[in-house]
């Protein structure tokens, strides 16, 4: 395997997965940092805002004289102005499913990355329209353990996808890392991908 050439702060297999698939190599790693919505705070704001603090969180975190850049990201649901974050148990992940059931909703996803000498982020919206869901089967969804860490309280990548009936932007922002955004960035920090 060849050396990394960034460090990806977030233990999520999704987002390492989706750096290899342009050909990214990343050392992952993360640091715990309040994700907590400020008062008022707009879902757009607050997924802008939360990039770029795990990054510099990150950066801070790596020991002295490491050059390499950091991207993280931070993915919402927004579900009627509301951020719909990961279900704190079973009664609110089928709640949300409930919610987003026969609905529109949006999907925000700030990707950011930092050296030692500046910070830059990027925002993907996409839209993302679900069918009607059936009691049962927001139960077995729930059932099957994919929704409880995921924003939303669903993947659009795994079986969460039979709810989707389209999606209008980024499947891969959808996901947790949109790559055209990514890609512009890790243009701009001299990042090399489709290696």
């Amino acid at each position: 395997m060849a050396n990394h050439s960034l460090y990806l702060g977030s233990n999520s297999p999704r987002r390492r997965e989706l750096l290899a698939q342009i050909g990214v190599h990343c050392k992952q790693f993360s640091v715990d940092i309040d994700e907590t919505p400020g008062s008022g705070e707009s879902p757009r704001d607050y997924v802008l805002r939360m990039a770029p603090e795990k990054a510099l969180a990150s950066r801070a975190a790596l020991a002295g004289g490491q050059r390499l850049p950091v991207l993280c990201a931070d993915t919402t649901v927004v579900a009627g102005g509301a951020i719909l974050g990961k279900p704190a148990n079973r009664e609110q992940g089928i709640l949300m499913l409930q919610t987003l059931a026969n609905n529109e909703h949006q999907v925000l996803t700030a990707v950011a990355i930092a050296d030692q000498q500046c910070i830059e982020t990027r925002l993907s919206s996409t839209r993302v329209w679900f069918g009607s869901i059936s009691d049962e089967q927001a139960s077995r969804y729930w059932d099957s353990g994919e929704p409880a860490d995921k924003a939303g309280g669903y993947g659009i990548q795994g079986l969460g996808a039979i709810f989707v009936q389209r999606i209008e932007g980024s499947y891969s922002g959808v996901v947790g890392l949109p790559l055209a955004e990514t890609a512009e960035l890790l243009a701009q920090f001299k990042v090399p991908y489709w290696v």
